[in-house]
């Protein structure tokens, strides 16, 4: 006879799809649980270790992410030009797009705390290759080749970040938890411009390369750090699931037919044929559209038809992605306690906030003060980076744990590669063909499709949620039931 124990056990192992992965980098399985005592004073340690590892590591890839664009005025006066500069950054953007989906179907078979660190290893890698490959004639193939690898690797850093979050992190609190961990996006970001002003002020902006190696050498630190920090799943520490420890079932759970199929078949029917994914992916090209569509050219609009200087367009650059910090806890927060873990619903009154602050950075006269147009930037960063976030956020609630990570990467995918070339290409041939009026209304048209297919997925997220609120009730309930003394026979 197997205990209750024993039988858990074979479920956990079980739970994971089987991989062919190094033995080293494989996730691993579960250790037998500790004593209660144990596991109320090490699991609030450990969730708070693993959070900083995942922030500390995904802040550090933005360290190298793109930092042609910071030496772009450099890299003209060294004979490239714009057209240049756009294809080297593009090579980055669409490889980031591919790789983030189809490395997510390694990292969701892989251990995080590895595979996550060697990634941004790799990435510092290959900035350093960028900066010594640099010669007095700068090749734009070569540049643009690198920069492909570059994105490559920098694809490679959510997914691990995603399984991290779904493993110690439960439904119901994800929302705020993930919107915290969202901001490393801007804090890496804001720190790379630190870190390549400090280069060019310590080498001299004749040694420009320091703006690829000299982070890259600080990206080596903290993937020792983020290696320190992380763990892949709390059942490899003897502790019990994240579900199991704040009674918090997964929306979706692994079946017996997940646990039975091959990696792939599991992909295809929780991610590629699965309409609400699919209706994910396609609501995140509009989402990205118009991320990227408005921070991109806020410079060159604020400059050349608001009139402002070249700082006052960078100022309206930087007050978007600042606000998006505020935007987005507040948007995890309240998908978590004001809707119930409806993300749907709080994204599309998000993305009508957005088309307000679209109209009102549009319809002012020319001659309105600057204040206007940095009014609605604000309100439009804190508001388009909540739906951002949700979008991966509801791609790790609606899929099995062991694809969430797939199943994020899938709708980044679309995102990277088909909302940031719209957002890139498409807003900015508008502009010049059909004038500024025109790209607004693009604009417009892609938030309400954005909100059309995020209501579609509210259908199903609301029976998914409901679901699991009713196992979450049912459980409390037979708890409740086996705690209270039973009268004597």
């Amino acid at each position: 006879m197997t205990t209750p124990k024993e039988n858990q056990q074979k479920v956990e192992k079980g739970s994971e799809p089987k991989s062919r992965l190094p033995r080293w980098l494989r996730a691993p399985g579960p250790q037998p649980l500790l004593p209660k005592e144990e596991i109320d004073q090490k699991y609030p340690r450990l969730r708070l270790q693993v959070f900083l590892g995942i922030f500390i590591g995904y802040a550090s890839y933005y360290l190298i992410r793109n930092n042609v664009s910071l030496v772009a005025a450099i890299l003209q006066e060294n004979g490239l030009s714009k057209t240049d500069i756009g294809i080297i950054a593009n090579c980055l953007l669409l490889a980031y797009g591919f790789s983030k989906f189809f490395s997510a179907t390694i990292s969701d078979r892989s251990n995080a705390r590895y595979f996550m660190p060697l990634d941004l290893i790799l990435s510092g890698l290959t900035n350093i290759l960028i900066a010594f490959s640099i010669g007095a004639t700068i090749s734009v193939s070569i540049f643009a080749v690198l920069m492909t690898f570059n994105g490559i690797f920098q694809g490679m850093g959510w997914p691990p970040s995603g399984r991290v979050m779904v493993h110690w992190f439960s439904t119901s609190e994800r929302g705020s938890k993930m919107a915290l961990w969202n901001i490393a996006h801007n804090v890496g970001a804001a720190l790379a411009g630190v870190l390549v002003a400090a280069a060019l002020e310590m080498f001299g902006k004749e040694n420009w390369s320091s703006a690829f190696w000299f982070p890259a050498l600080v990206c080596f630190v903290m993937a020792i750090v983020a290696f320190l920090l992380i763990r892949d799943n709390p059942r490899s520490q003897g502790l019990p699931s994240i579900e199991e420890y704040r009674n918090d079932p997964a929306p979706v759970e692994v079946s017996d037919t997940d646990r039975k199929e091959s990696a792939w078949s599991t992909i295809k029917r929780h991610v590629l044929t699965n309409p609400t994914m699919i209706f994910l992916a396609l609501a995140n090209v509009f989402v990205y559209t118009l991320r990227y569509g408005i921070v991109s050219w806020a410079p060159v609009y604020i400059t050349q038809v608001r009139g402002g200087s070249l700082g006052a367009g960078i100022a309206g650059f930087s007050i978007f992605e600042i606000a998006g910090i505020a935007g987005t806890l507040l948007c995890g927060w309240a998908s978590d306690h004001i809707f119930k873990g409806r993300r749907s619903i709080t994204g599309i009154v998000f993305m009508v906030g957005v088309i307000l602050a679209v109209l009102l950075y549009w319809l002012p006269s020319d001659e309105a003060p600057l204040w206007i147009p940095y009014l609605a930037l604000a309100i439009a960063g804190g508001l388009i980076y909540g739906p951002v976030m949700l979008i991966g956020l509801q791609a790790l609630d609606l899929s099995p744990t062991h694809v969430a990570g797939t199943a994020a990467g899938f709708t980044g995918l679309f995102g990277y590669a088909l909302g940031a070339t719209l957002a890139s290409t498409g807003v900015g041939a508008i502009a010049d063909n059909l004038g500024w009026k025109s790209a607004f209304l693009f604009l417009i048209i892609c938030a309400i499709a954005a909100i059309v297919l995020l209501a579609l997925v509210d259908r199903k997220e609301k029976h998914i949620v409901q679901e699991a609120r009713a196992k979450r009730d049912l459980k409390q309930e037979i708890v409740a039931q086996e705690e209270t003394p039973q009268p004597p026979m």
